[in-house]
């Protein structure tokens, strides 16, 4: 299994835990929102927004195009705060942390 597949499969698996957290489920942001200069969109979308319309989808033209990985990948802090912030239960920010933290070391460690 290459980078690539094992990257796939670990997007499909935030995707599916997003959905069972009630995170999947919002409109896309404005365009004028993808146009942010901030970490995470941070000044324009939610986070789970980011995730589902940004993160996501970047990572799957890679995926698809076999392109090489960013040299860096960490977004499970800013999951792990955010979602402390919103109220998150234990259980809700353990999931999404494993799901993000696996995609980071995919990205970061190929």
């Amino acid at each position: 299994m290459t980078v690539h597949d094992e990257l796939d499969a670990a997007l499909r698996e935030l995707e599916a835990t997003m959905k069972a957290n009630n995170l999947w489920r919002m409109e896309r942001p404005p365009e004028h929102a993808f146009t942010s200069l901030q970490p995470f969109c941070i000044d324009t979308m939610a986070l789970p927004q980011w995730l589902r319309f940004v993160f996501i989808v970047r990572l799957e033209a890679l995926v698809q195009a076999e392109a090489a990985m960013p040299a860096k990948c960490d977004v499970a802090p800013a999951v792990e705060a955010y979602l402390m912030q919103e109220g998150a239960s234990s259980v809700q920010r353990l999931l999404m942390r494993q799901a993000v933290e696996k995609i980071d070391r995919l990205v970061t460690d190929n």
